[in-house]
């Protein structure tokens, strides 16, 4: 499962629309390490690093690489997180999640390249 979704948002959920600050406090409480990254990549993104933020470290355990997998891997979820931090979310291999400003153009195309793809594998990375 993705989410733990309370009971009372499920039913709010069932009957119509729920705002993205309901949406995101679920991600929030249901994805815990994969929202600190995202909070800490903002952080970073926002303090003027560089042109992204990017994770590089791998997470600590299966539970907390599955949180991040989900987070990346729900289109929902993501473009929540996306309004949410107002950034662009990026993601290359089972860690390496990247924040870009959404007028990022070029250093965002070269994040999401085949080619940054490619040269962004190592043998360590083949099964995570």
């Amino acid at each position: 499962m993705s989410l733990t979704v309370p009971p009372d948002l499920l039913e709010k959920a069932q009957q119509g629309p729920v705002s993205d600050e309901e949406f995101i406090a679920c991600i929030r409480d249901s994805l815990p390490f994969a929202w600190s990254v995202v909070a800490e990549l903002a952080e970073r993104l926002a303090a003027g690093e560089g042109p992204f933020a990017d994770n590089q470290k791998e997470p600590p355990d299966e539970r907390s690489r599955g949180q991040l997998l989900r987070l990346v891997g729900s289109d929902a979820m993501r473009g929540a997180v996306e309004r949410h931090f107002n950034v662009r979310l990026a993601f290359q291999n089972c860690h390496r999640l990247a924040l870009f400003d959404p007028a990022a153009g070029p250093a965002y195309d070269e994040f999401v390249s085949p080619r940054a793809q490619l040269l962004n594998q190592s043998p360590e990375l083949v099964n995570c």
